[in-house]
């Protein structure tokens, strides 16, 4: 716990952490003019605060940075990565020689943090989503771990005209998330002008207050200041706490702090030796500051190897929707793991993710309508291990939080989500609520594992298979009630595709997924009773793809392939199927899809009226065999 001794350091204390902050800002400026590239101006800001977090506050383990019980630190004004890898330069973890080779291709230490680097759980950069993050960490150690870990976010203020910014002020306000700390650097210049509010910190502070977080203004270069106002946030409970400091950009150079058009510059090479040693001539100390040891009490995790208590419990022929069965899926794995937790953007009675909350309730997260937040969210509760996250809502609402998403690969993030309600078969709702650009954004997400499951016992099997598989996983479900065709005793493999339907006369193989998959079952049975036989395979993974699958039945039909999707064209299965046999001789593939922007209407109708229905399946093999 905090003491008296962390609100009032000692003269000694104060002037070291004084000479830590202008260390930071020399091994900074120094960095980036190696690389020349860079921004050391925004280090210069937030010097004051990572000397006082880093060898005052936060406590942790130096020499194990992911130690489950350190305080978390998230830099989401990613650009000023410098001074945080120079804060672990005087703890001792990076090197100088590393710290000199900033940016350089065969150094680890990237223009903008990202895991690769043992002290950092999420990547940041793209401005906005560092406190989203920071708020799946905190709410995961004050409700899932229940430990005394606490978690630090460093903002700029230029990021939080970033909305995303507010959806996660409101989360952590509505969870009395006590264990967050934002910091807000307001050093009044964005990169290209001055920010909104230039440094009205006052109006951070009521906007924060607004958002009912417990706010505090401070001199964001005083370090007796910031000592203070980091003791006070632990005095509070059942709030999180916003630190507004005002700072200037640039802190210490002549000529360049508080001036513009310095955003992303190294000083100039010619004047960075009498910079370093004006702000070097300022240090008084040269002793170490040894961080506080954390307190070690959060439990034992491990999150590998997860399996169902039991089958599947569906019988072939049985109807239900993916969505339902997906619900039912997530509840199971739940009681199979206690750190399997689910989050929803408000939609838990359409996605059945309601299914695992009265089962779970303590390990269902609310997200209400903010689903770029959810994403981070989810983020944060994956980092390190500690719980495995499936996040859900309609896929077409997941487009909103793709840039969550593209950072969340950066990361190399192992979060699960769970996109419903996909394609024309959504029916009445009307192209709004349709997802139809969703396969093309989670195939183009790299490491991303995308299930496309067609009943009940395929969509059970996926979910299991996501919470076990490393990388970011997607799977899409519909709203229709469909028919089980697999037994509880099928096996289901990532990338592994199934052939539901041959024989040595099948002089074609269409291959669907989802509700298009039933339409061409039906398509096969059809077309059978003129006397032309089909091969039908469920893709089951859209990536990666079973290739060998799809080129082994193709030649054995006589290269003719059919894919037909609930999608747009661009991006979805026809075009994965296209690239996979693109160097294969003699297979002619012909794609059907949603050619255009859809409309109300009922499933059945739009099937058919967009040209994916049984009927048009059929029609499009009989042409390939003319």
């Amino acid at each position: 716990m905090a003491t008296a001794c962390d609100a009032v350091p000692n003269p000694a204390t104060v002037q070291g952490l004084r000479d830590v902050a202008n260390r930071l800002r020399v091994l900074a400026i120094r960095a980036t003019c190696a690389c020349s590239s860079g921004h050391p101006t925004s280090c210069c800001s937030a010097a004051e605060i990572m000397a006082v977090l880093f060898f005052h506050t936060m406590r942790y383990k130096q020499t194990e940075p992911e130690h489950p019980d350190n305080d978390r630190f998230v830099l989401s004004k990613g650009h000023a990565a410098p001074v945080l890898y120079a804060a672990w330069m005087e703890a001792g973890h990076v090197s100088e020689a590393d710290l000199l080779n900033l940016r350089k291709v065969h150094c680890d230490l990237e223009g903008h943090p990202t895991p690769r680097l043992s002290f950092v759980d999420v990547a940041t950069g793209s401005l906005g989503q560092g406190l989203g993050a920071a708020c799946g960490m905190a709410y995961t150690g004050k409700y899932l771990d229940k430990a005394s870990y606490r978690v630090f976010c460093l903002m700029g203020d230029g990021e939080s005209s970033e909305g995303s910014v507010w959806e996660a002020l409101a989360f952590a306000s509505h969870y009395r998330l006590d264990n967050l700390v934002a910091v807000f650097d307001v050093n009044r210049l964005g990169q290209s002008g001055s920010t909104p509010l230039g440094h009205c910190t006052d109006v951070y502070q009521q906007r924060c207050e607004a958002f009912g977080w417990n706010t505090c203004l401070v001199d964001g270069h005083d370090v007796e200041a910031l000592c203070r106002a980091f003791w006070q946030a632990t005095q509070v409970q059942n709030k999180p706490t916003a630190i507004i400091a005002k700072t200037f950009k640039g802190r210490g150079i002549p000529n360049i702090e508080d001036a513009e058009n310095w955003h992303g510059k190294p000083v100039p090479r010619e004047r960075a030796d009498a910079i370093v040693k004006l702000i070097e001539s300022q240090i008084q100390t040269h002793s170490s500051l040894i961080p506080k040891a954390p307190v070690e009490d959060s439990p034992p995790v491990n999150i590998t190897n997860i399996k169902m208590t039991s089958p599947p419990a569906y019988k072939v022929g049985h109807v239900m929707a993916t969505r339902k069965a997906c619900g039912l899926a997530l509840a199971k794995l739940g009681h199979a793991h206690e750190r399997v937790i689910v989050l929803d953007g408000d939609t838990k009675n359409s996605t059945f993710s309601e299914i695992f909350k009265k089962e779970h309730p303590e390990r269902f997260i609310e997200c209400f309508i903010a689903e770029q937040n959810m994403v981070s969210v989810a983020l944060g509760c994956a980092a390190r291990g500690r719980t495995v996250a499936f996040a859900s809502t309609f896929a077409a609402f997941l487009t909103r939080a793709f840039d969550q998403l593209r950072m969340g690969a950066i990361s190399e993030s192992n979060i699960n989500l769970v996109g419903s309600h996909c394609g024309v078969s959504v029916g009445e709702d009307g192209p709004s609520q349709m997802a139809l650009e969703d396969l093309a954004m989670f195939r183009s997400i790299p490491g991303c594992t995308v299930f496309y499951p067609s009943d009940a016992v395929s969509t059970e099997h996926a979910v299991r298979l996501a919470a076990n598989t490393k990388g970011m996983c997607f799977i899409r479900t519909s709203r229709p009630e469909t028919a089980v065709l697999y037994t509880p005793q099928e096996n289901f493999a990532v990338g592994q595709a199934k052939v539901l339907r041959h024989s040595v006369e099948d002089e074609a193989t269409v291959i669907g997924a989802g509700v298009t998959l039933h339409e061409a079952l039906a398509a096969a049975g059809d077309l059978s009773q003129e006397g032309i036989s089909i091969r039908v395979i469920d893709l089951f993974t859209v990536k990666p793809l079973d290739a060998a699958t799809i080129v082994s039945n193709a030649r054995a039909t006589g290269g003719r392939l059919l894919t037909v999707e609930d999608h747009y064209p661009e991006g979805g299965i026809g075009e994965a199927v296209c690239a996979a046999v693109a160097q294969e001789p003699g297979i002619r593939v012909r794609q059907l899809a949603v050619s255009h922007v859809p409309r109300s209407g009922k499933p059945s109708e739009l099937l058919d009226m967009f040209g994916i229905s049984a009927r048009h399946i059929a029609e499009a093999v009989k042409c390939m065999l003319k």
